[in-house]
């Protein structure tokens, strides 16, 4: 017996307890953790490979990327925002302080309720410093080592002068608390739920537009320049966004909102249904009638391209001819309920069609452009679709030594446009 009343394994051979003869000894035997060993048998627990849990499968790695995703367009919009605050804060507050206190008139702002975190802003300023962490001079002061929620409390404190450039302090103040709960986790790498990363993103573009910094062009709603695209954009050209077919389009870009206020409209394809049955009759004489300039490209219903596109797509001999002569009718009807016809251009071309393109406002900053390639078999309702960005967007990596000057996606359509119309016939 041993110590506490239990018994103890057997031992080796010629030990006390143990067998006399080796062959009678009992083997080491390692069983799985959980089975039962039989009568002295010895139990060990199996080795672990070390480190083996630590490797991340596909579905983890899809998982963290789709959260530094997240957090990344969150940071973006957030660092936007920072900085035009203290773009604000500078612009207002500086020449009331500045010229009584210097270099100090942050400290002087904060007052005595915010000595406490402006003089930890100066003594991180002073650590980088030292240490060559500021890179651009620009950031050599004090109002730059500030965070959001103390900019935001330095506007609070001294709304009145504030007041005149701004219309509700209570607007400006829900807004940044919105911003809060996206603010603590990115800083802190935790996930961002897409309903979080939405509401920031509204929060952000709304503040940017109470501060003043909105696109300033007519048709900022109809296709809103996102802060990804606005710092990247041109890594894709012109090219705002990209749908497998046309329904998936409609969700993000309905007609209403694509056709609607619009003051130029040019359209080439074969029968333009994505205007002609998705933008009503009513609704484009009020178009042409408020000053809107249209012209409308159609393929010739009765022209030899009509015939090879309707073998491409293994449809009946004139179905497609007649659908494209139905669309022409409809916009000859809305044309003659105009005081000014000349608004309102139709033309047929006889040439193989290449694209579709809807081109809103072309001529000006705010264009907007919506473009599909024609496949052989596949409708165009099932065609990829481009949503490009015209009017010359200036993006951050504009003077990359080497890069090319060339226009974008959205002028080379434009173009072929152009020189399409003018081989075109009108329509009576």
């Amino acid at each position: 017996m041993g110590s506490g009343g239990l018994e103890l394994p057997p031992g080796d051979a010629g030990h006390e307890g143990g067998p006399a003869d080796p062959g009678e000894a009992p083997p080491t035997v390692i069983l799985p953790t959980g089975q039962a060993a039989p009568p002295g048998a010895v139990q060990v627990a199996r080795p672990v490979e070390i480190g083996a849990e630590l490797d991340w499968g596909a579905e983890a790695w899809s998982e963290v990327r789709t959260r530094a995703q997240r957090a990344g367009r969150a940071y973006i919009w957030l660092n936007l925002v920072e900085q035009r605050m203290r773009a604000v804060v500078a612009a207002v507050l500086r020449p009331v302080y500045e010229p009584v206190h210097g270099d100090e008139w942050v400290v002087a702002a904060a007052g005595p309720a915010g000595q406490e975190w402006v003089r930890r802003a100066v003594a991180v300023r002073e650590v980088s410093r030292r240490k060559g962490y500021l890179l651009d001079p620009a950031d050599d002061n004090v109002l730059s080592f500030l965070t959001l929620p103390q900019l935001r409390e330095l506007m609070v404190q001294h709304w009145p002068c504030f007041e005149p450039y701004f219309d509700d302090r209570r607007e400006v103040e829900l807004a940044l608390d919105e911003l809060e709960v996206t603010r603590n986790v990115v800083s802190r790498n935790r996930a961002l739920s897409p309903t979080v990363l939405a509401q920031a993103e509204r929060a952000s573009a709304r503040i940017l537009e109470i501060l003043g910094s909105g696109a300033g062009v007519p048709s900022a709603d109809r296709l809103p320049v996102d802060a990804v695209e606005d710092l990247v954009g041109d890594r894709y050209a012109d090219v705002v966004s990209v749908h497998p077919d046309r329904v998936r389009l409609q969700r993000q870009l309905p007609a209403e909102d694509l056709f609607g206020g619009a003051r130029r409209l040019d359209a080439t394809g074969i029968g333009l249904n994505l205007l002609v049955q998705n933008f009503s009759g009513r609704r484009m004489v009020r178009l042409a009638e408020s000053g809107c300039r249209i012209r409308l490209l159609f393929l010739n219903p009765a022209s030899s391209a009509v015939k090879r596109r309707e073998r491409e797509l293994g449809i009946r001999k004139g179905e497609l001819s007649r659908s494209v002569e139905m669309n022409i009718l409809h916009m000859r009807r809305v044309r003659s309920k105009l005081r000014d016809p000349d608004a309102f251009q139709i033309h047929v071309f006889d040439e193989t069609p290449r694209f579709t393109a809807y081109l809103v406002d072309g001529d000006g900053p705010d264009g907007v452009g919506v473009v599909q390639s024609y496949l052989r078999r596949a409708r165009g309702m099932e065609a990829p679709v481009l949503v490009l960005r015209g009017g010359g967007r200036t993006v951050v990596r504009q003077d990359t030594p080497g890069r090319d000057a060339d226009h974008g996606l959205f002028e080379t359509y434009r173009e072929e446009f152009e020189s399409v119309w003018l081989d075109s016939r009108p329509v009576s």
